[in-house]
């Protein structure tokens, strides 16, 4: 199971449902060690009450990784961020490979949706110490300037009317670089309410302050990483 599953993600969620609304039996040493001591085993038991409970649990399942994703997770490697803000979280197509792939990495991940916003922070209840989760609106970011040292920001600008508030925010909370994509052509999904060029993308990062943005293009999304220092 754990080659298909992010398990320890998988278990700190069911963790997590359980402390919220306790409607399963966990047995105490199950939801009260520390996650990084449980083994193997235990980690399994707790996925398996989790899956027995009806938990929505495909969402920690392994499978292929996106191209942009395997990009953007290159790209980190290279910059050795000493934090990181995950801007649009959502189910974590992105979210959970970077916290597998950077296992020392302090991830703070937000999501405007109600619902993922609550998912995620499970996850950190549940146990996940190095994830902080929150409900929050990237127009309006709710943390200090510079606060992270890389800002994520995948297949997120395209959803936001106001993308250029979010851009500004972005920046603003940003040190030393920030990392978007976004679909690179017009496609037919309707929440997809913007579509950018490499133009555009660099007039809203200059009218945030910052003129060095480079480009990377992989399967039809573009990714654009700006550099602040």
């Amino acid at each position: 199971m754990e080659s298909t599953v992010y398990l320890s993600f998988a278990a700190a969620y069911v963790r997590g449902y359980h402390r919220r609304s306790p409607a399963f039996d966990l047995p105490a040493p199950l939801r009260e060690k520390p996650l990084e001591v449980l083994s193997i085993g235990e980690l399994e038991q707790i996925y398996a009450v989790g899956r027995e409970a009806g938990l929505k649990l495909h969402r920690y399942k392994r499978s292929n990784i996106l191209p942009r994703v395997q990009k953007v997770l290159g790209m980190l490697r290279g910059i050795q961020p000493i934090d990181l803000l995950d801007i649009g979280s959502g189910r974590g197509a992105f979210l959970w490979p970077l916290m597998d792939s950077l296992p020392d990495l302090p991830v703070t991940a937000i999501d405007a949706c109600t619902q993922r916003a609550e998912q995620l922070q499970m996850v950190e209840t549940g146990g996940l110490e190095r994830l902080s989760a929150h409900q929050m609106d990237a127009t309006a970011l709710d943390f200090e300037d510079g606060l992270f040292d890389v800002v994520t920001a995948l297949e997120v600008l395209e959803h936001i009317p106001q993308t250029w508030a979010a851009i500004n925010e972005i920046v603003r909370v940003a040190r030393r670089f920030v990392i978007v994509s976004a679909p690179s052509k017009k496609d037919n999904n309707p929440e997809h309410i913007h579509t950018f060029t490499q133009a555009s993308i660099i007039e809203m990062f200059a009218g945030a302050g910052v003129d060095q943005v480079k480009f990377d293009y992989v399967h039809n999304h573009m990714i654009a990483m700006a550099v602040l220092v």
